[in-house]
């Protein structure tokens, strides 16, 4: 994306949460085709024929995004990485009142190899991905926030070092420190 279109975005984002409506309905082709790319990595995750498609985790995420009242929205890795959060939400909801078993057949496939070179055990399902990222948070709650965004959100090191205000190393630290975690914790629970 082009510097002066992140600026653009970033601009329209901050009169947005400061109450301009115009400024909503300019903004909103800019992040659609974003949000269908987050959406698009979300649902690669999930098992063939799932009925939820990705114009409606979408469109739910926006609903819920658009009814935020005065968010004051720092730059556009800050709006993309609650996206990413919202995206999250929405298909951990659908998994529980589809009526599947916590852990057992019917699971929602992730799999957090797909961002990184080290394979995590089997398929875990969404909420136990959910569940344990939770429990990371309570821990460590960047590393959870590094992860929501790099895995869910699909945002680069750059991009989630910008969301958070860090360095790019200490966000690449964090991403090693939790998929350490993660691994640990989902290795334990899968068995």
């Amino acid at each position: 994306m082009a510097e002066d279109t992140r600026t653009e975005i970033t601009q329209l984002l901050v009169a947005w949460g400061q109450g301009d409506a115009k400024a909503l309905a300019a903004l909103t082709p800019h992040v659609e085709k974003e949000l269908h790319r987050l959406a698009a990595h979300y649902m690669a995750g999930e098992r063939p024929g799932h009925l939820l498609q990705t114009t409606a985790l979408v469109n739910e995420a926006y609903v819920k995004l658009v009814d935020w009242k005065g968010v004051q929205w720092s730059d556009r890795a800050h709006f993309f990485g609650i996206a990413a959060n919202m995206m999250r939400r929405v298909l951990v909801d659908y998994a529980r009142s589809s009526g599947r078993a916590k852990r057992g057949g019917g699971m929602v496939q992730v799999s957090l190899s797909q961002v990184d070179e080290e394979p995590l055990p089997g398929e875990p399902d969404l909420e136990l991905v959910d569940e344990v990222l939770k429990e990371l948070e309570q821990v460590a709650p960047r590393q959870s926030k590094v992860v929501e965004m790099r895995y869910f959100g699909g945002l680069s090191l750059e991009e989630t070092a910008e969301a958070l205000k860090v360095s790019v190393g200490t966000v690449r630290r964090d991403w090693s420190l939790a998929r350490a975690w993660l691994f640990r914790e989902l290795s334990r629970r899968s068995s």
